[in-house]
């Protein structure tokens, strides 16, 4: 039931909690439930992202290197591998390994 989910998530989400901020964010972005809407995509992945979630966090990388936004993707991997994000972990090395990221930011990374 999309519509009570919307409703939930939208409730919790005015009320700080990320979690329903990622996942709104998956539904604007999947057009579940709701129209497709990239602005509230941005909007609640931002908001989880600086509530401390690591996925939103590499959600937002990806979205950053699709827009062209390199330094700001690499910015966001390396914050969603310290928060322990393996997937962005391994989007570093990619990273790393394509000469994006300096050796410094990845082995920083890595310690976490």
């Amino acid at each position: 039931d999309y519509d009570g989910a919307i409703e939930y998530y939208t409730r919790a989400a005015a009320l700080g909690n990320i979690s329903a901020h990622f996942d709104l964010s998956l539904m604007y972005q999947e057009g579940k439930g709701v129209e497709m809407n990239e602005k509230k995509v941005w909007h609640h992945l931002e908001q989880a992202a600086i509530g401390g979630h690591s996925k939103a966090r590499h959600n937002l990388a990806i979205l950053e290197e699709i827009n062209g936004r390199r330094a700001r993707a690499m910015k966001h991997l390396i914050i969603a591998a310290n928060q322990g994000d393996d997937g962005s972990l391994n989007n570093l090395k990619n990273a790393y390994e394509l000469g994006y990221v300096s050796k410094e930011d990845f082995a920083a990374a890595l310690r976490g």
